[in-house]
């Protein structure tokens, strides 16, 4: 059994592949990751964008097989591993049940689903091969209390992916591999802004803590998640919530 003692949070020649990375959450993990020490690559659906000095983008659809195994083959070959997978490709929909429609699931399921499935289905054997990695994916605490703003489809796909990441944590741990979810609570991105467009509950209402999350708040804690320090915690989904759920 390959095991890793815990240490200080630092990525130090680790090699760091970033989903969703020009989103405000995925840029601010980027960044992150940087200043710790690790070499990142973030990726999107974009052509091009700016995360951040040192950071290399790529451009990638989380949805297409094809482009997972490009992008994942060419990563290896440059830069000879990927230590550190983090899922931070999303979208969102507030219909209800009765008024959504099968686009809406399909698409849901594509990005949010599909999107975890790819980059996993081929990092996770190479990972258990070369005895170590660390999977990061963006639940939700949708997952947890049946959402917040969202719809049924949304919190259906971040329910599948809390369940899927807790399989790779059974079957990882023998081979060093870690996985683990973030379970946010409402952070203020332009996801959060495009279903609150009627304005937002006032968060000394709704947060114990008084305030909604930021990108930030985001990045620290998969920065945990993602270095030496968290070398004994696997299958653990982390909510960041300011309190909005307690387990």
């Amino acid at each position: 059994m390959t095991q890793h003692m815990s240490g200080p949070a630092n990525l130090n020649g680790q090699v760091a592949v970033i989903t969703g990375g020009a989103g405000a959450m995925g840029r601010a993990i980027s960044n992150a990751f940087r200043q710790a020490g690790a070499t990142v690559i973030a990726t999107d659906i974009a052509e091009s964008a700016s995360i951040g000095e040192g950071v290399e983008y790529r451009q990638y659809d989380v949805t297409s097989r094809e482009q997972t195994d490009t992008l994942l083959d060419a990563v290896i070959a440059e830069h000879g591993r990927v230590d550190i997978l983090v899922l931070c490709a999303g979208i969102i929909a507030r219909s209800s049940l009765e008024d959504s429609t099968d686009e809406e699931w399909d698409s849901i399921m594509a990005v949010n689903v599909r999107g975890v499935v790819n980059p996993t289905r081929k990092l996770f054997p190479i990972m258990c091969k070369q005895g170590f990695g660390k999977i990061l994916a963006a639940g939700s605490i949708a997952a947890k209390n049946g959402g917040v703003a969202s719809g049924p489809a949304y919190v259906a796909a971040k329910s599948a992916v809390h369940g899927m990441v807790r399989w790779m944590a059974k079957a990882g741990a023998p081979h060093g591999v870690y996985a683990n979810t973030l379970a946010p609570g409402p952070v203020e991105t332009a996801m959060w802004a495009s279903i609150t467009k009627e304005g937002a509950p006032a968060a000394n209402a709704t947060v114990p803590l008084g305030r909604y999350g930021n990108a930030e708040d985001i990045a620290q804690a998969a920065l945990f998640l993602c270095s030496p320090a968290s070398n004994w915690i696997t299958g653990t989904s982390l909510d960041i919530s300011g309190g909005m759920w307690m387990d």
